[in-house]
């Protein structure tokens, strides 16, 4: 954020010359031309007097906005994911000091009609069918999930991509064994659940098909908890014929996974290497430190929150903001030869 200072350097004029021009001192004598050389200034560097933001924190003290999750509650404990996003959501609602209301979708009957919100953001998938049937809020966003690109705006990230950052890491250090170890990504509806394709496991088939190397036996699916990584990576060890490497969808699952590695006297990277998902705080803290796609996932909530703030001030056009990812390197994912790929 640009400061009184920075805006006076590229100006040429004195700091107390830019707060007086800037908070409208009347009793300052200052030329024509540096007056309109320090707010065009100010302007570029996109800073905010101290009224303009008082007048934006009253404007969005009025506001009443909702968050809808369609992970329960256990889900959401298990998986930190969406409960990251959910915090970076409260964390920017807060500082701008607008109201909230909360509602999970399962627990939300529905015959009933959420109204009175001047907002909806809503994290997680839902069929844009089931959210008009309990809402009428217009102004809606959706986070990791996108319905209607033409409609809403949405906060998402490139599972494909993601999936491939992970595979070709595999690839360039020698593994061509690749297993896979996944959940179930859902819709929750109160009294019913629809499972989802989930673009990890359908990019992790048509990538390793590609290659040639695609082994259905090696994949296993489950939910995406840490107990469900602990019960998959048993199941795969007791098949027989073990790969060398496993992509595991998300860092709980990778964490159980680890655990039994380590029960079955494996060594991780050593005897099976292993890439995660999502970058949680417990991955660099794992038996085994964790490789992992980091997946922004606190600014994809901020992220939300400013999209819907700008259809609030009257933005029409319909926007999908794309956030990157990166691959992190730690100890569980060690190179067996520098093949490049």
């Amino acid at each position: 954020m640009a400061t009184i200072k920075d805006i006076a350097d590229k100006s040429n004029v004195s700091a107390s010359t830019v707060s007086r021009v800037l908070n409208n001192d009347d009793t300052i004598t200052v030329q024509a031309e540096t007056r309109e050389r320090i707010l065009q200034v100010a302007k570029e560097l996109g800073y905010e007097t101290i009224l303009e933001r008082r007048l934006k924190q009253k404007q969005h003290a009025s506001k009443h906005v909702g968050i809808i999750l369609t992970q329960s509650l256990d889900e959401e404990i298990s998986d930190p994911y969406f409960l990251s996003i959910r915090q970076g959501i409260e964390m920017e609602l807060a500082s701008r000091g607008i109201r909230t209301a909360t509602f999970r979708l399962h627990e939300t009957d529905g015959h009933q009609i959420i109204e009175g919100l001047d907002g909806l953001l809503v994290v997680g998938r839902v069929k844009e069918s089931a959210l008009k049937a309990i809402s009428k809020v217009e102004n809606v966003v959706y986070i990791n999930h996108s319905p209607n690109e033409d409609l809403y705006d949405s906060v998402v990230i490139n599972f494909e991509r993601a999936t491939e950052k992970a595979l070709k890491h595999l690839l360039n250090a020698g593994y061509k064994r690749i297993g896979y170890i996944g959940g179930k990504e859902k819709e929750h509806i109160k009294n019913h659940k629809f499972n989802f394709e989930d673009k990890r496991l359908t990019t992790f088939e048509r990538f390793m098909k590609e290659q040639n190397l695609f082994d259905q036996a090696a994949v296993f699916i489950g939910e995406y908890t840490m107990a469900q990584g602990y019960e998959l990576m048993n199941k795969a060890i007791q098949a027989g014929k073990l790969p060398e490497a496993f992509f595991i969808a998300s860092d709980p699952m990778a964490i159980g996974a680890l655990r039994a590695i380590q029960e079955a006297h494996l060594n991780v990277p050593e005897d099976i290497a292993i890439i995660g998902f999502d970058d949680i705080e417990a991955a660099k803290f794992a038996s085994t430190p964790l490789t992992t796609i980091r997946v922004h996932t606190r600014e994809m909530g901020r992220t939300g929150v400013k999209l819907l703030l700008e259809r609030l001030n009257g933005r029409e056009l319909p926007l999908t903001v794309t956030l990157p990812t990166e691959l992190v390197i730690r100890e569980s994912c060690g190179g067996k030869r520098n093949n490049s790929f």
